[in-house]
């Protein structure tokens, strides 16, 4: 056998690796190029690589022409199938495993140093003595001004049981403080809020994505909800982009009787073709639901949304969802890389296809597909629907109509107010980066009256006269005021005023968050959100739909899982 020459096998093998990707993905190889167009496609994908390695002028790399060439091919498919690196494979199942190795600290950059924002509970960078409001100028003795957020956490970031030394400036310290912080296993919560609103009855559950450890802290919450008088319950995804498929089931299988439909799946292949059924001893069979969407509510979301809404169990409330039908399965290659390809489309219980049309891998006329009419369905929603052909509604368990064709349309829309002057100071962030420099001036202070106080914070803080007028003139400088007649609207300092206690309690959220944590935000934030109080109004269409799930007197109460 002849010896093949060392620059040859150079070119050759990721040839190889190519001819052999349909083993990788766990093909038969032999029955996927039992084609003739197949095979000679094949060949001639083979014939370009060998000739551009060979006889290009320059020397060339292959590793990225074949890289190159997995996502030109994937391109061709749907917008959702992708070439996933080894390195981006990494941080993606940090993210969905729910823990990584770290320090245990939420941060944010500020005027190019990274400023402790909170400590997580139990973490290794509490035990350690951080506190929140420490900066992190010195990482393992290197500079760390001027790193961005990337950055800092690629630093802190390391394998479970590492050390890594911090150093610190803190307020009232002379000199920088150093600690050396052992990396242990730290909780990436999905779920960002959980907590009784002021009725006392109403509970409000916020999750941010579906990862592996979604179902057990939603019912920690849940159960710890329960036990403080909580009889009905607003379930919060917005902007939840999705994640993992079994987590969205297991969760909507605690609010569904046994026997329901949850989603189904059909794909090319017969083992691509799954339904998913709900089973007995759920813990909110029963109970009042409200879920809300918006446009970023995708994926996994949908199931939940679209699951809940076939089976009249809940009612929807917000936007119509992104529209994300599509189910993806990963396939390791040999570097680590993954394809994540598209192999089913999932259905809701009634039928409907969610996803939203597309020509094969154009992404650019995907998107504008899928905003093409979001106006319509946001700010005319009834005109919106009648122009939905029929062969695109679906009846619910109960025969109310709902509607397939791009996303999950919620019972109830709520759209935007736009001339809105608290949309306004969201959209410019101008709370947000306010109290962020307000904070830098007065935190000794605050956190000295504060600290450890976050109830009382919550229930007698209030925006004083210093501080309003300080974001007004912040307001004035930012432009809020402008007297352009080209806007939709200007804001005039009167119109401000007119809003004080939406605007102070806005300011308020974002100072809790810089004392407590994000989740602090949440419960003052929620007290001027348009679409949870809109919500709120609507109880007593929840509490109809909640009624067909009431046991009858003959039956037996179900034990609890």
């Amino acid at each position: 056998m002849a010896r093949i020459p060392m620059k040859t096998l150079r070119y050759t093998l990721p040839a190889i690796l190519l001819l052999g990707l349909g083993i990788l993905l766990g093909w038969n190889l032999q029955q996927a190029l039992s084609g003739t167009d197949t095979l000679a496609s094949l060949r001639k994908l083979e014939e370009a690589f060998l000739t551009i390695t060979q006889r290009y002028v320059d020397p060339v790399t292959p590793e990225p022409l074949v890289e190159e060439a997995i996502r030109a091919m994937l391109n061709e498919l749907d917008p959702h199938s992708v070439y996933i690196t080894a390195e981006e494979m990494k941080e993606i199942r940090e993210s969905y495993q729910g823990s990584f190795g770290g320090v245990g600290i939420w941060f944010e950059v500020v005027e190019d140093t990274a400023r402790v924002v909170a400590t997580i509970s139990g973490g290794p960078s509490e035990a350690a003595g951080l506190l929140p409001g420490d900066r992190i100028v010195a990482i393992n003795d290197s500079s760390a001004i001027g790193f961005s957020s990337n950055e800092i956490q690629k630093r802190l970031k390391g394998p479970e049981g590492t050390r890594v030394k911090v150093t610190i400036r803190r307020l009232g310290m002379a000199q920088p403080l150093e600690f050396v912080i052992t990396r242990d296993r730290i909780p990436l919560y999905t779920v960002d809020a959980a907590y009784l609103l002021d009725d006392g009855k109403t509970g409000y559950i916020r999750i941010n994505r579906f990862a592996m450890t979604t179902y057990d802290e939603f019912m920690q919450h849940l159960d710890r909800l329960l036990r403080q008088g909580m009889q009905r319950l607003v379930l919060d995804l917005r902007d939840n982009p999705g994640g993992i498929m079994e987590a969205a089931v297991e969760l909507v299988d605690e609010f569904l009787p046994a026997g329901q439909t949850i989603v189904y799946t059909r794909g090319r292949v017969a083992q691509a073709d799954l339904s998913h059924r709900s089973t007995s001893g759920g813990r909110f069979e029963t109970q009042p639901l409200i879920v809300l969407v918006n446009q970023n509510s995708a994926s996994a979301s949908e199931i939940v949304a679209g699951a809940l809404q076939d089976n009249d169990r809940a009612l929807i409330v917000g936007l119509r969802t992104f529209g994300k039908g599509l189910v993806q399965n990963q396939f390791t290659l040999s570097d680590g890389s993954v394809l994540q390809l598209t192999v089913a489309r999932y259905y809701t219980p009634s039928g409907r296809l969610i996803q939203t049309p597309y020509r094969n891998g154009d992404a650019e006329d995907y998107y504008r597909q899928k905003f093409a009419n979001y106006d319509a369905a946001t700010f005319h929603p009834r005109d919106y629907l009648n122009e939905i052909p029929d062969s695109l509604k679906f009846q619910t368990v109960h025969g109310r109509v709902v509607f397939g064709g791009g996303g999950i349309m919620p019972d109830i829309v709520v759209a935007p107010d736009t001339t809105s002057l608290l949309l306004e100071v969201s959209r410019r962030n101008l709370a947000f980066t306010f109290v962020r420099e307000w904070f830098a001036k007065h935190e000794a202070e605050l956190r000295q009256a504060w600290t450890r106080r976050q109830q009382e914070f919550a229930a007698s803080f209030n925006v004083d006269e210093a501080m309003w007028q300080a974001f007004l003139g912040y307001a004035r400088k930012q432009g809020l005021f402008s007297t352009d007649t080209s806007r939709t609207r200007s804001f005039s300092p009167a119109d401000v005023e007119a809003h004080r206690p939406e605007l102070s309690t806005l300011l308020k959220a974002h100072l809790a968050w810089q004392l407590f944590g994000r989740e602090a935000w949440f419960p003052l934030v929620n007290q001027v959100d348009p679409v949870l109080q809109e919500a709120l109004r609507h109880w007593d269409q929840a509490e109809a739909l909640a009624a067909y799930f009431q046991p009858k007197r003959s039956e037996n109460p179900r034990k609890g899982r």
